[in-house]
C-alpha cells in the first residue's frame, strides 16, 4: 500500500506505535521509558506542564532529535531505522514559527510543496484548496510579516499539509492566540479530522484537550502517568462532589472554608470558589452560615459535575493555573 505522495506504507493497525521511548540530556531525563499508541483516525493529545517532555516527544518522533533508547514507528516505520519514510507521512506544526516573513502566504506554501517534490500542477491546485479552506486566499499575495497571529498558525498547518501527511502533528498550535484565532484553529482541526487526518496534539490547556481529543495522555516530568479517553478520565473522580460559589466581594477565604463541614479542598476558579465535599447536603448549609457570618452576599451557588482538570489535578497533584503561568515566562522545552 502506498500514501498519497507514493511512499510504500507498511501495514499497521496503529498510526504511531512508542516503546520505552526514552530522551536523555547529559544527567537530565526529559523522556522516562514512556509507552502509548495513536489510533488511525483520531485526535490524540499529549497534555502537561512546560518541561514535562511533550515537545521533546514529539521532536523523537519527527525526527528532530534521536531517542536515547526504546522505539516508536510512525505508520509502521521505525523513526530510528527508517527516518526519511517516517518524515514523509507526517506534517509537522511547531509552536515556533518556521514561515518566512518576506514571503507571501503562497510563495510560502508553494516552496514547502517544492521541497517535498510535489508535482507543479499538482502543488498548484492543492495550495489554492487549502488558502480556501483555511480562510487564507484572499490575502494569497499578501507578506506573511503582515499576517496576525492567527492567520499565521493557519498558514502553518496549510503548509504542513502540502505533501498530504498521513499524520499531523501539533505542537501548542493555540498558544499565544486571542480567543477567536483560536477558536478557528479548533475548528480547523476537527474538520482535518473529520476529513481523515490522525491529529497528535501537544497542549497545557484542559479544555482544549477536552474539546478535541479522542483519547488523551497525561505527562508529567517525563512519564506518562495515564492514557484515556476524556470521559474515563473524569470518571476517576466521578464520585467527587463540587459546589461552585460566588460572592459580592471576598478576600482571602479560602483557608476558612476549608475549614467548613465536610469539604476536602478548595480551589480558585475565576470568581468563584470551587469546594470539594464529601456531601453537598451536609456543606450548603454550614456555607451559607458562613457567608451571613461574614456578612457575604451569595451571588451564585450550584453543584457541579467533575471536569477533566479536576482528573488532571487528582493524578498530578498539579494546579492547572501554572501551566498557563508557565507558558508565559519560559521558553518551551
Amino acid at each position: 500500500m502506498k500514501n498519497k505522495s507514493g511512499v510504500q506504507i507498511m501495514p499497521s493497525k496503529s498510526a504511531i506505535e512508542v516503546s520505552d521511548l526514552t530522551k536523555c540530556y547529559g544527567e537530565l531525563l526529559a523522556v522516562d521509558h514512556i509507552n502509548f499508541n495513536v489510533k488511525k483516525g483520531e485526535i490524540f493529545g499529549f497534555l502537561g506542564p512546560n518541561g514535562a517532555g511533550k515537545t521533546t516527544t514529539i521532536n523523537m518522533l519527527t525526527g528532530v532529535t534521536k531517542p536515547t533508547s526504546g522505539t516508536a514507528s510512525i505508520l509502521g516505520f521505525n523513526v530510528t531505522h527508517e527516518p526519511v519514510k517516517a518524515k514523509e507521512v507526517v506534517g509537522v506544526v511547531p509552536e515556533v514559527s518556521f514561515l518566512y516573513d518576506e514571503m507571501s502566504a503562497w510563495d510560502n506554501i508553494d516552496f514547502s510543496a517544492k521541497l517535498h517534490s510535489v508535482p507543479k500542477e499538482k502543488r498548484t491546485s492543492l495550495a489554492r484548496e487549502l488558502l480556501l479552506l483555511f480562510g487564507l486566499y484572499e490575502r494569497r499575495k499578501d507578506r506573511v510579516g503582515t499576517f496576525s497571529g492567527g492567520m499565521k498558525k493557519r498558514l502553518m498547518i496549510a503548509t504542513a499539509l502540502m505533501h498530504e501527511p498521513e499524520i499531523l502533528f501539533l505542537d501548542e498550535p493555540t498558544t499565544g492566540l486571542d480567543v477567536q484565532s483560536a477558536r478557528q484553529i479548533r475548528e480547523l482541526i476537527k474538520e482535518l479530522n473529520r476529513k481523515g487526518a490522525t491529529v497528535f496534539l501537544t497542549t497545557h490547556y484542559i479544555e482544549e484537550a477536552d474539546l478535541l481529543c479522542q483519547r488523551i495522555a497525561i505527562i508529567d516530568r517525563g512519564k506518562i502517568i495515564t492514557v484515556d479517553t476524556p470521559e474515563e478520565l473524569k470518571n476517576i473522580v466521578k464520585t467527587e462532589n463540587i459546589i461552585e460559589v460566588s460572592f459580592d466581594h471576598a478576600g482571602d477565604i479560602v483557608p476558612e472554608l476549608k475549614e467548613l463541614s465536610r469539604v476536602r479542598n478548595v480551589v480558585i476558579a475565576g470568581d468563584q470558589f470551587r469546594l470539594y465535599v464529601e456531601n453537598p447536603e451536609e456543606t450548603l448549609p454550614s456555607l451559607i452560615h458562613f457567608a451571613e457570618k461574614k456578612r457575604l452576599k451569595v451571588t451564585s451557588v450550584s453543584t457541579v459535575k467533575p471536569t477533566l482538570e479536576d482528573a488532571f489535578v487528582k493524578l498530578t497533584g498539579l494546579r492547572p493555573e501554572l501551566m498557563t503561568l508557565e507558558k508565559e515566562h519560559t521558553k518551551p522545552s
